[in-house]
């Protein structure tokens, strides 16, 4: 369950960036949180890939799984809150 969150929420970060980028606006935040999370999607891809070759299904649906999903997204979603204030803090002073 946590390598469809991460792939959904690095598609939403890569759609944020996009969007910004064809506006011509700088979005550090959201590539950070593209970047973030397709990594941890190609993490999960890597250990679906080691299940499936041990004989277990590719996508784990258990409850473990889907609290660890949600740790992920909130612990990434709080990394990329805390890099948007610096960069809202930085664009302000100046």
């Amino acid at each position: 369950m946590c390598e469809i969150m991460t792939i959904i929420t690095a598609l939403i970060f890569a759609a944020f960036y996009f969007n910004a980028k064809k506006k011509g606006k700088t979005a550090k935040a959201s590539f950070l949180g593209m970047l973030m999370f397709s990594g941890a999607a190609l993490m999960w891809a890597c250990d679906g890939i080691a299940s499936v070759i041990s004989g277990e299904p590719f996508f784990d649906i258990s409850m473990k799984d889907t609290i660890l999903g949600f740790i992920i997204l909130a612990i990434g979603l709080f990394i990329v809150g805390l890099f948007y204030a610096r960069n809202a803090r930085k664009t302000s002073k100046e």
